[in-house]
């Protein structure tokens, strides 16, 4: 249950909109329609409302704070400021960048450039799995239509982006089987994009390396290591090919790495043995 404060806050926005519902809910970001109607019900009756009931709120200020301040340093994705951190809903979470970062809000029609390679990414994955409009997801993100399909012309191949084209300007009595084929092919680019990404943060996490668009070169040793920790997720052909490694190559590494492995542990017991020798002769 919400408090006095929110009740009230709620109805006299509701009467000063005009008592337009959605309206009210998108911008405060609370309550329900119904619970909305109760409310304004008691106060046209009493012109006022009952202070008896309270609860406290289901997310604290940190958890507000915590959000806000995520949407604002990685890229002004809600959507991927919902995914990482497990809430809120979208409606409530624009409330409280409107509360606590009002600026956050304003058109970005030039601050594309500002925004992260990852950010874009995700944004053109939310765009080619979207659930929504593409309007939604430029809103989430905080660009406009626009800038996120030249993103997606970027990322994706140029065939992709003809096909999805096709398949938008196709008539309802086309074949399903092109339409599914094409799809599939939409779909394969996307996992294609998201293997980059995947690469990408792998990298900076596992050899302090930021790879971005010019690229630091890794070694064949490094690459490796690389596809490695990325082969429960991925193909190998498919990692061996981002990382533009040879197969041979990979496998080559990939003895010298198990080989270093084994005689660091020989060594390893070598020390060990080494130390209760000279133990048990003092």
């Amino acid at each position: 249950m919400y408090s006095y404060e929110e009740r009230l806050r709620a109805v006299q926005l509701y009467i000063k909109l005009g008592k337009r519902l959605g309206l009210t809910i998108r911008q405060l970001g609370y309550p329900t329609k119904n619970a909305l109607k109760t409310w304004y019900g008691e106060y046209e009756q009493r012109l006022e409302l009952p202070v008896g009931y309270a609860r406290q709120p289901r997310y604290s200020q940190a958890h507000k704070e915590r959000a806000v301040e995520h949407h604002r340093y990685h890229g002004h994705c809600i959507a991927a400021t919902i995914k990482a951190l497990g809430y809120p809903s979208r409606s409530l979470l624009s409330a409280w960048i409107h509360e606590l970062n009002p600026q956050a809000r304003a058109p970005a029609t030039g601050r594309s450039q500002e925004l992260t390679p990852e950010a874009k990414q995700s944004a053109v994955i939310a765009l080619c799995m979207r659930p929504a409009s593409a309007q939604a997801v430029a809103d989430d993100v905080g660009v406009s239509r626009g800038s996120l399909y030249k993103w997606k012309n970027q990322l994706l191949d140029h065939d992709a982006t003809v096909q999805m084209k096709r398949q938008q300007d196709a008539p309802a009595s086309s074949d399903g089987a092109e339409l599914e084929q094409q799809i599939e092919t939409l779909r394969r680019d996307v996992r294609r994009l998201q293997l980059e990404k995947d690469v990408l943060k792998k990298a900076s996490e596992l050899l302090k390396k930021e790879l971005g668009i010019d690229r630091q070169p890794l070694t064949n040793r490094e690459k490796t290591q690389l596809v490695d920790a990325l082969r429960q997720d991925y193909a190998l052909t498919d990692l061996l090919g981002e990382v533009d490694l040879p197969r041979s190559s990979y496998f080559y590494q990939r003895a010298r790495l198990q080989m270093a492995d084994k005689y660091a542990d020989a060594r390893r017991g070598l020390l060990v043995f080494s130390a209760i020798s000279d133990g048990t002769q003092s």
